[in-house]
């Protein structure tokens, strides 16, 4: 182990002459960074006063923004929000002026001048070392931004228009967090600002089309303001949750909906398959019977009462029911199987309290099928692909009422079915 070399990293032991060589070299170091950032900033400052290259300028500043040491030189950050603000000027007079130019570009530099203005308004928030404060260009650069901001706006329903969902969440993202930045302190938009609910909204609807449950949800409550678009704001709400298998706030999200708007095709649909799938059959009558209260012609509603009533086993009130429904729609291929099974499941439910020879009731049963029939035949013809629900329904039915020629065409069909 003796032999080992000291220059090994873990045996080494820096001399106080190797550490005096060190900091000499690192002393040489600084007039060159310096100098380098100085020249830097002069060049860029030279493409800002020409008004060209002004892309080199910004990204001049940029690169020594990365360096952490450059983040409170003032200049750096005046210099780039100036190559910016011309860059943002030049391209809106060639809009002006019809000349060719890429829109989507404006919206971009806009958004960039919010981002920078903000950082720079962040650092000079911060204590010198002396712990003062001294802002000098927040009430400059908020002005100048406050007359810009509806091109965040406007840039959010640019991109919507382009189905750029990532790019519209982002610039209506940065629209309403002006609320949010010191920069803009006094400009009380959470109050002033109209359009708030509306680029809430369509940011909502931005993260809807990205799947993202987080963007979607950022803005809920505020996009629940714009009142003519609250039905979609619950229904992409609805569908988030349910993306995120959280069924109580599913639910929750369905209940709002129904009881915002009885009659949206969202909401009733769904919270009556929902009640249907977990057993709980009362849950679901109650939405049916308040759906009905607010639209007693509704078939839509109709339709959900026959069905619940049919599966209840309540067949007379079912056939009531659906009777009003086929008064009222009378091509619903449903309505007519609700109204068959309802007869047919009466005339099974008799027959099986039937002794063998009880003539009576056999008549009875009978009559039940015989009812049952035209409507099983009906939903037979408008749903002919539908076989598994009516091919058993005629089966029994031709069965018992002696029809053969029926009965030998559907029981080639059930064969067929079965293999």
């Amino acid at each position: 182990m003796g032999d080992t070399p000291s220059f090994i990293v873990g045996n080494f032991r820096p001399t106080l002459r190797m550490k005096r060589l060190f900091l000499y070299a690192l002393l040489l170091c600084f007039p060159l960074m310096a100098n380098a950032q100085k020249k830097a900033i002069n060049e860029a400052g030279n493409y800002v006063k020409s008004a060209k290259n002004l892309d080199k300028a910004e990204k001049l500043m940029t690169d020594l923004l990365r360096d952490s040491t450059n983040q409170r030189n003032e200049k750096i950050w005046t210099t780039l929000i100036d190559a910016v603000k011309l860059q943002y000027v030049q391209g809106n007079e060639k809009l002006y002026l019809k000349q060719k130019y890429d829109t989507a570009s404006l919206f971009t530099i806009a958004r960039k001048l919010f981002t920078f203005c903000e950082e720079f308004d962040s650092i000079e928030a911060l204590p010198n070392k002396k712990g003062e404060v001294k802002i000098k260009h927040r009430t400059k650069n908020a002005e100048y931004l406050n007359g810009l901001r509806p091109n965040l706006f406007n840039g959010g329903a640019y991109f919507v228009r382009k189905l750029d969902f990532q790019r519209s969440w982002d610039f209506y993202d940065a629209y309403l967090d002006c609320e949010n930045q010191p920069l803009f302190t006094g400009y009380k938009y959470a109050e002033s600002d109209t359009l708030r609910p509306t680029a809430a909204y369509w940011a909502l609807y931005s993260g809807y089309r990205l799947n993202d449950a987080g963007k979607v949800l950022k803005y809920q409550l505020l996009a629940e303001k714009d009142s003519g678009k609250l039905d979609n704001v619950l229904q992409y709400v609805a569908e988030t949750h349910l993306l995120r298998a959280d069924t109580m706030a599913y639910v929750a999200t369905l209940r709002r909906g129904f009881d915002n708007n009885p009659r949206h095709l969202f909401f009733f649909p769904r919270l009556v398959d929902y009640f249907n799938s977990c057993g709980m059959a009362d849950s679901s009558m109650v939405y049916i019977d308040r759906a009905l209260d607010n639209d007693s012609t509704n078939a839509l509603f109709l339709f959900a009462k026959s069905a619940a009533l049919l599966n209840t086993g309540d067949y007379d009130k079912c056939i009531q029911v659906t009777d009003r429904l086929l008064a009222i729609n009378d091509s619903m291929p449903e309505a007519y199987c609700n109204m068959g099974l309802a007869y047919y499941n009466q005339a099974l439910g008799l027959e099986k309290t039937m002794t063998r020879n009880n003539r009576k009731k056999r008549r009875a049963v009978n009559e039940l099928y015989e009812k049952s029939r035209p409507y099983m035949e009906k939903f037979r013809q408008l749903a002919p692909d539908q076989k598994v629900k009516w091919v058993p329904a005629l089966y029994t039915i031709y069965l018992n009422l002696n029809m053969g020629k029926e009965f030998d065409e559907i029981d080639k069909m059930r064969e067929k079915m079965q293999h």
